[in-house]
């Protein structure tokens, strides 16, 4: 899986350790191995000026997603489709400022945010109360997942 973090958000971060946990999900979402995905580590500013471009809102958000292809994860018997799954934004600093409201660390609120935007990227929405329960339980159950192996195993 081809993933590019790209860090312009001017906070230090494991740019490998994300593109390593993306890979991580596209793979446990059974998305083609194949597949591309940008991740672009943004400021406030920048996220700001995308989230009103693209969403019509004001301020910043925690994370943005572009899907490109369209693509979906493969169910059982089904093979998983080659293309680009698309292009996401995550604001660091507005991932740290919310973590404490959710009793996360910043690293877990940005890892939850990485987690969150690929499920986006996959279709997945929160738009509709049965939406939410079946991406958030997704979403908890991929960090969690994440969380226990990536003190030593190898996810790539």
């Amino acid at each position: 899986m081809s993933v590019e973090v790209l860090n312009e958000s001017g906070v230090e971060l494991d740019v490998s350790g994300f593109a390593r946990l993306a890979r991580f999900v596209m793979h446990r979402m059974r998305v083609h191995p194949e597949a591309e995905l940008c991740v672009k580590l943004v400021d406030t500013d920048t996220m700001a000026s995308f989230n009103e471009h693209y969403l019509g809102k004001k301020g910043p958000t925690d994370v943005l997603s572009f899907p490109m292809d369209e693509l979906r994860p493969a169910t059982d018997g089904e093979v998983e489709v080659e293309g680009i799954l698309g292009d996401m934004l995550l604001c660091p600093e507005y991932a740290a400022e919310q973590a404490p409201s959710y009793g996360r660390t910043a690293e877990d609120e940005m890892h939850l945010l990485t987690i969150h935007g690929i499920l986006h990227l996959l279709g997945y929405d929160h738009a509709e109360p049965a939406e939410e329960r079946e991406m958030f339980g997704l979403q908890a159950r991929l960090l969690a997942e994440w969380q226990g192996v990536r003190a030593g195993e190898d996810v790539e």
